[in-house]
């Protein structure tokens, strides 16, 4: 059984939904070793989020901005955590409503995606930072 525990930094990216699968399967060369095993993915932000869908075609992950806009608006007058701006609190409203994790299964040297599945950042602020992950992967 091998155990390997990775830190990863993602540049800055705009507000939306991103594909870094490939991203993470570069940073993380160690996955070459496991034949077959368990990758977990976190985010260490309240503020993004991670979530499995659409690979193929972009106006997916634009529509899921556009949804995820309308049914969490900006400047709610009810939000009190407003201390960082109008997307401060709908982006951790966000952020909870799609998780700070995402587990996959590893399959010789790569994660087991269907076909058309990638990993999405979730990106929910419009100034963002660089975002910090930690992969665990558990395999032999």
């Amino acid at each position: 059984m091998k155990v390997f525990q990775k830190n990863i930094v993602l540049p800055r990216y705009k507000r939306g939904f991103h594909l870094i699968t490939r991203q993470i399967e570069k940073a993380v060369p160690e996955l070459a070793q496991i034949q077959a095993g368990v990758a977990h993915l976190f985010i260490l932000h309240t503020s993004a989020s991670l979530t499995i869908n659409e690979n193929a075609d972009a106006t997916v992950r634009s529509d899921f901005e556009s949804h995820f806009n309308k049914m969490v608006p900006e400047n709610a007058p009810y939000y009190e955590h407003t201390y960082e701006g109008p997307d401060d609190m709908p982006a951790h409203i966000k952020s909870s409503l799609l998780g700070s994790s995402v587990t996959l299964p590893v399959s010789q040297g790569h994660f087991q995606l269907g076909t058309w599945q990638g990993i999405y950042l979730c990106e929910h602020r419009d100034q963002a930072s660089a975002r910090q992950l930690v992969l665990t992967v558990w395999g032999a």
